[in-house]
């Protein structure tokens, strides 16, 4: 297996010279090397082909010692020097300093294509960023991240994907639900892959230092490689840089919203500056239309990172991004304009999308209104996001308010509810809907086809997951194998997995890993 490595990060940005893995302060550094830790047994359990071809490794090299080898971290990629990026960032709104790879590490950096790919395991051990963690995984959260990422891809919503998922024969400690219970579990590790996994806080991290020269190096560096579109200079330069981030973070945020996602830690030093999701922990995606819902034990009391707050919390975190960028600028001016401006484009871009979810092609003023009106009948009552755009492709030009209840029907988690006032705010929205369809040009059939390709079918909810999960801790990998191949096609109708498609059962309403979850992995 010949991969072919370009280390333009760790050649061009500032290393730690202390080369110990031990738990410190590391300043004016990117970055620490550091070692995989070697697991004691380590087996493949799936890998991502379409991910392996996007990095230049074949079927046959999938199975071979080589791979294992490599991406559990038993042994190096001949001439890579693996580390551990150092970043700071915000956690729950609050500073928390330096942060860093606690459980990451990077493989290498590799040229596929004219591409270039960094390859990093989580879950490999420890780091100088550990601080009181043992840096190794599970593999529940393992598989979550492996399915979940592949998922978001062919949903295209912008996000790392997932090569591999290795058990590594070790067990580790674990409190699920800190709530003081530990047990051992399989430990597992998952080679995640992007252009860069450069984060909010990696710029946060040198700004609070106080480090401007590597401040002035690390954003010099992001933009000459991932922003090569941006060709002005000086601080105008920093500004486009900003302005970019912002347009990709704000993009990505729209597809969370159309297809029902919740992270569950928008922290910023789980934000990427590609705007790329990143760092699947408790996330899940939306079963009833709750707004106020969030995946994550850890903020089930004040729900910063609900799925209605998930715009706001962006900006918020772009904000200090700009703070971080402001030594290199130092004027406040143009970063206000641009997060105001950000704001004003995630409500047009969302208005865009909520159309497209709607199907409607032309534009009418009374459409915010139509959308403000569906959003709030979707919460009277349990009512499934996913199955509710779905079956609302069905709807016909000719349709009565009542008969088009009946078609959405099955996405209600109690239809007796659905009655008096409930029954009565549904037929006015839908009187509402049926005029503004009749506006459109497009056929019946013409508007299920285009809303079919913004409304999935399939997504990776969370009681799927652990349906994988627990069938994989007892060796059965079946689940796991299934749903990765379903959730490659998410828009198309697959017949032969329509048993997937389905609201969340009663059993898993409130069995831990498919309502919330918690951070522990």
């Amino acid at each position: 297996m010949q991969l072919t490595l370009e280390n333009k990060f760790t050649s061009q940005l500032p290393s730690d010279t202390n080369e110990t893995n031990e738990t410190r302060q590391v300043l004016n550094a990117c970055f620490s090397y550091v070692f995989p830790r070697i697991p004691s047994n380590p087996k493949l359990i799936h890998a991502s082909t379409e991910v392996a071809e996007l990095i230049g490794i074949s079927e046959d090299e999938i199975e071979s010692d080589h791979f294992l080898n490599y991406f559990s971290g038993k042994k190096i990629i001949p001439n890579s020097k693996p580390y551990a990026m150092n970043y700071a960032g915000h956690q729950f709104g609050n500073w928390a300093g330096q942060l860093g790879d606690g459980r990451a590490i990077m493989l290498a950096e590799i040229k596929h294509n004219d591409s270039i790919f960094a390859l990093q395991l989580k879950g490999s051990g420890s780091t100088p960023y550990s601080r009181r963690a043992d840096g190794l995984a599970v593999l529940r959260s393992s598989i979550r991240e492996h399915l979940c990422s592949e998922a978001m891809f062919h949903l295209g919503v912008p996000t790392t994907r997932s090569l591999s998922l290795i058990l590594t024969g070790d067990l580790v400690l674990r409190d699920i639900m800190y709530n003081g219970n530990s047990n051992y579990e399989k430990g597992a590790v998952v080679c995640r892959v992007a252009p860069t996994f450069i984060r909010f806080g990696n710029f946060e991290l040198f700004s609070s230092q106080n480090d401007l020269e590597t401040l002035k190096k690390l954003t010099d560096f992001t933009i000459k490689h991932y922003f090569p579109e941006i060709t002005t200079t000086g601080k105008e330069k920093y500004l486009d840089f900003f302005k970019s981030v912002s347009n990709k973070t704000m993009e990505m945020i729209v597809h969370w919203q159309r297809v029902g996602f919740v992270h569950g830690v928008m922290n910023t030093d789980n934000m990427s500056i590609l705007g790329l999701t990143i760092d699947y922990g408790p996330y899940g995606w939306l079963e009833d239309y709750n707004y106020n819902w969030t995946p994550n034990t850890t903020d089930s009391e004040n729900r910063r990172y609900r799925f209605e707050n998930q715009p706001n919390v962006a900006q918020w975190n772009l904000y200090q991004l700009a703070n971080a960028l402001y030594p290199l600028i130092e004027e406040a001016k143009p970063f206000e304009l641009i997060l105001k401006d950000f704001q004003q484009n995630y409500l047009s871009e969302y208005l865009d999308m909520m159309r497209a979810k709607l199907g409607l092609k032309t534009i009418s003023s009374e459409d915010g209104k139509l959308i403000s009106g569906l959003e709030k009948v979707l919460q009277l009552s349990e009512t499934d996001m996913t199955i509710f755009f779905r079956e609302l492709s069905s709807i016909k030009k000719n349709a009565t308010a009542g008969s088009s209840i009946t078609t959405i029907n099955d996405a209600f988690y109690r239809p007796e509810e659905i009655k008096k006032d409930i029954l009565k705010s549904w037929g006015k929205w839908f009187e509402k809907y049926i005029n503004r369809l009749n506006l459109e040009e497009a056929s019946d059939e013409e508007r299920k086809t285009y809303m079919n390709l913004v409304n999935p079918k399939y997504v990776l909810r969370n009681y799927m997951a652990q349906l994988a999960i627990d069938a994989a801790d007892k060796e059965d990998y079946s689940i796991l194998k299934e749903l990765h191949e379903l959730l490659k096609k998410p828009y198309d109708e697959q017949i032969e997995f329509n048993n997937w498609y389905a609201k969340r059962p009663d059993w898993a309403r409130n069995k831990i890993g498919c309502s919330m979850l918690s951070c522990s992995s």
